[in-house]
């Protein structure tokens, strides 16, 4: 069983809280999703892997099992064209889990008039696939957020 992280710290709040359609109505795939503490921080790995997907404001880690997990920091994002947003890792690289991958501000990107929530969506899996899925309640960089069967 394959766990995957909490890749930053806040408040887990589940994809169908998600003010987007396409995470809220789990199109990319089943997952979580987290309320960001408002401070400046790094979002981390949420599991060993190779990052096969690098945008300042997304990234995809693949771990050796085939399991890709995104994580999109904040909705719409894309829109701020990679302002407010620090790559620490190239695509193509091997991270560790908790091993940082991009910095970033959510209450600059809130202050952007996007929402800084952030899926953490299991790729190509069905909610069937995941156990133990936190979709409520605090959490800390590092806690696991749901598990592969």
């Amino acid at each position: 069983m394959t766990s995957v992280m909490s890749p930053l710290a806040g408040r887990a709040i589940g994809l169908a809280a998600v003010p987007d359609p396409v995470f809220s109505g789990a199109m990319v795939g089943p997952g979580t999703a987290i309320d960001p503490v408002r401070e400046a921080s790094e979002a981390v790995a949420p599991v060993d892997g190779i990052v096969v997907s690098l945008h300042p404001h997304a990234f995809v880690v693949v771990d050796d099992q085939g399991h890709g997990v995104l994580t999109h920091l904040g909705i719409d994002t894309v829109q701020l064209n990679g302002e407010g947003f620090e790559l620490l890792v190239n695509k193509g690289d091997t991270v560790q889990r908790g091993q940082a991958v991009v910095r970033w501000n959510p209450a600059a990107v809130e202050a952007a008039g996007k929402s800084p929530v952030c899926p953490v969506v299991a790729l190509e899996a069905t909610a069937e696939s995941l156990a133990d899925v936190v979709e409520s309640g605090d959490v800390k960089t590092g806690d696991t957020l749901f598990s592969w069967k």
